[in-house]
C-alpha cells in the first residue's frame, strides 16, 4: 500500500526531508535530520514486505557488519529504526559519491588523488576481509565521500547485496553491477571474496581514464569485450603521465584469473608522480 511507498515524517526522532536515492522500490535514502540536536543524518528505509530471501540475508549481514565496526573508510552505522519497514540511520556524506565526483572532475582524475582514493578504498576493503565480507556491489556510486574536494574521507557504503564468506566457502548468486562485475559471476560460476577485487581495478582504472575498462549492453557482449582485449584500453592521452605501477596494478585487479589477482591489495607506490 501507499503507507509502504511514503514513509512518515520522523522516524525514530530523524525528521526525513529529501530522498537521496537507493533501488526502488525496495529501499530508499533520505537526507535526515536528527530532532534534537539538529544534526544531519543519512536514513535508508528498507521495505521488507515482498524483499526475496536472498536479499533478507545481504540486510542481516550488512546490519551485523556495520554494527560490529567503526572505521573511517567504512560508512558508519548510528541508529536501527523498526517501524514496519526497517530503517538504518548512517552518517551523512556531505561529498556525495565517487561517481559524482568524477563527472565533477572532467571525466577523470589526477594520478595522486586516485592513488590516495584507492589506498582508502583498500583499507576499507581489508576491515571487509577481517568480518569475511564480500560486498559484491563496489562500483563509484557505492563509494561515498565525507566533503566535497580530493581531501575527502572515502566510505564503502550500500552493502545491500553482500554476504559473509568463510575461506574456502564459495557463493553462486549472480549479482552486482555489470561494469564492476568479475567475470566469474557473470558466468555463474562459483566465487568468492576475489570478486570484489576486480570491481575494484574497474574504478582504479574509471578514475585514471574517465570510462570503465570494458562495455556491453549484455553479460556476453561484456565478455567478449574482456576476452577480445589484450591489453587494457588505456586512454592515449593518459598513459605518458601514469607511473608504471599504476597501469601494473590494474593490470593485475582486472586479471581472469582471479588467483592472480588476490595477491595484489594496494603494494605501496612511490609518493612521487612520474611526469
Amino acid at each position: 500500500g501507499r503507507s509502504t511507498e511514503t514513509p512518515p515524517t520522523v522516524v525514530g526522532g530523524y525528521e526525513l526531508r529529501e530522498r537521496l536515492g537507493g533501488r526502488p522500490p525496495a529501499t530508499s535514502v533520505w537526507r535526515a535530520v536528527r530532532l534534537s540536536t539538529g544534526a544531519p543524518a543519512a536514513v535508508k528505509q528498507v521495505r521488507l514486505a515482498g524483499l526475496p530471501g536472498r536479499l533478507r540475508d545481504s540486510l542481516d549481514c550488512e546490519l551485523r557488519f556495520l554494527a560490529a565496526v567503526s572505521h573511517p573508510n567504512i560508512i558508519r552505522l548510528l541508529d536501527v529504526v523498526r517501524v514496519r519497514c526497517i530503517y538504518l540511520v548512517m552518517e551523512l556524506c556531505e561529498g556525495g559519491d565517487l561517481a559524482t565526483y568524477i563527472e565533477r572532475s572532467g571525466g577523470r582524475v589526477e594520478e595522486s588523488v586516485a592513488r590516495n582514493f584507492m589506498r582508502q578504498i583498500g583499507a576499507g576493503l581489508q576491515v571487509l576481509r577481517r568480518h569475511h565480507v564480500v560486498h559484491r556491489d563496489l562500483k563509484p556510486e557505492n563509494i561515498l565521500l565525507s566533503c566535497l574536494g580530493s581531501d575527502a574521507i572515502l566510505k564503502i557504503s550500500d552493502f545491500g547485496l553482500s554476504r559473509v564468506l568463510h575461506p574456502g566457502e564459495y557463493a553462486e548468486t549472480a549479482c552486482g553491477t555489470r561494469l564492476y562485475m568479475a567475470p566469474e559471476v557473470m558466468l555463474f560460476q562459483k566465487y568468492d571474496d576475489k570478486v570484489d577485487l576486480w570491481s575494484i581495478g574497474a574504478i582504479l582504472f574509471e578514475l585514471l581514464n574517465g570510462y570503465p575498462p570494458f562495455r556491453g549492453r549484455s553479460n556476453v557482449q561484456m565478455l567478449q569485450c574482456i576476452n577480445r582485449t589484450g591489453s587494457l584500453p588505456f586512454s592515449q592521452l593518459v598513459v605518458p603521465s601514469l607511473h608504471p605501477d599504476c597501469i601494473d596494478i590494474c593490470t593485475r585487479l582486472l586479471c581472469t584469473n582471479p588467483g592472480l589477482s588476490w595477491t595484489l591489495v594496494m603494494p605501496p607506490l612511490p609518493p612521487t608522480k612520474m611526469l
